[in-house]
């Protein structure tokens, strides 16, 4: 990636500056992680079991815990301590429990938290291939960061992606793969599109199709990110969310009461009653009548 500066029309090259340590990596990421990531910061240099956590993060959408690991070399193995960090928290979830009520002053429980949305972020100037298809598995909790810090103070924060066909972590396990990994894919459940369409109709699945290229088209950096209840669209925050229904889709657009500019009255106020996605506006959508009607409502959540 290359970045210029527009100075009087003309453009001038950034230089990268690297990080002198990875504590530097930390100190920025941490100071704003509810920005970059929308994760709540629970604790620094966590420690467990003779093991140092850099960040211990917890998603409140997710009702999930994270951990980041800052790296500023790449002569690592992201897939054997993501593993080992993840067992670790799956067998001593008390102490995580302890950390966040005390960090909180809250009363969190052990049934409240989705313990099979956990997982493991690492954040580095760079990765290797090997790293990158080591990690490239659609069911393996682990995701890798890439943070770049150039002249004139910009940073560029930049999530690797898994690949559309990344093949699921069970497809190339045998039966001598290491304990330790089959107890996390066990475990943690990484959510797809798949497995919201899965038994549901052509047509549901044509429908949720043409309403998710709809929500793309209004700009390009919204991302696709499924979650356990539903499929978040998201930008810096979630946009809109989506529910799969075997007989239609239930859309919530992230939006307080009273903020919606809806004159034909399709959207329900859901503050009020349980649901699962986020905002205070529902849509049942069972056909394309309303599209780009009901787009202009998602833009305003933009």
């Amino acid at each position: 990636m290359q970045l210029y500066l527009k100075q009087k029309g003309s453009l001038s090259g950034l230089k990268e500056k690297p990080f002198k340590l990875e504590k530097d990596i930390q100190r920025l990421f941490e100071a704003n992680l509810e920005q970059i990531t929308g994760f709540k910061l629970i604790k620094t240099e966590f420690s467990l079991k003779n093991v140092r956590f850099d960040t211990l993060a917890f998603d409140e959408e997710s009702k999930s815990f994270v951990i980041i690991e800052y790296k500023r070399d790449r002569n690592y193995s992201v897939i054997d301590q993501g593993i080992s960090y993840l067992n670790l928290m799956l067998e001593y979830k008390s102490d995580f429990i302890v950390e966040y009520n005390k960090s909180c002053n809250k009363n969190l429980k052990r049934d409240d938290v989705d313990w099979s949305q956990s997982k493991i972020i690492f954040v580095a100037p760079s990765f290797t291939n090997f790293q990158k298809q080591s990690s490239n598995f659609k069911n393996l909790p682990i995701e890798l960061w890439e943070i770049k810090q150039f002249e004139s103070s910009i940073i560029v924060i930049n999530p690797i992606k898994k690949s559309q066909a990344a093949p699921s972590f069970k497809q190339v396990q045998s039966s001598n793969d290491d304990s330790e990994i089959n107890k996390v894919v066990e475990q943690i459940k990484v959510y797809t599109e798949e497995m919201h369409l899965e038994g549901k109709t052509e047509e549901i699945k044509e429908l949720y199709e043409t309403f998710k290229l709809a929500i793309l088209n209004l700009s390009s950096d919204i991302e696709v990110v499924p979650k356990k209840m539903y499929i978040a669209f998201k930008k810096d925050k979630n946009i809109v969310d989506i529910r799969i229904q075997h007989k239609n889709l239930i859309l919530w657009l992230n939006m307080k009461k009273g903020e919606l500019n809806d004159p034909r009255k399709l959207a329900v106020d859901a503050s009020s009653k349980g649901h699962h996605g986020n905002g205070d506006y529902e849509l049942h959508v069972s056909n394309t009548d309303n599209l780009e009607y009901i787009m202009s409502l998602v833009k305003q959540a933009l």
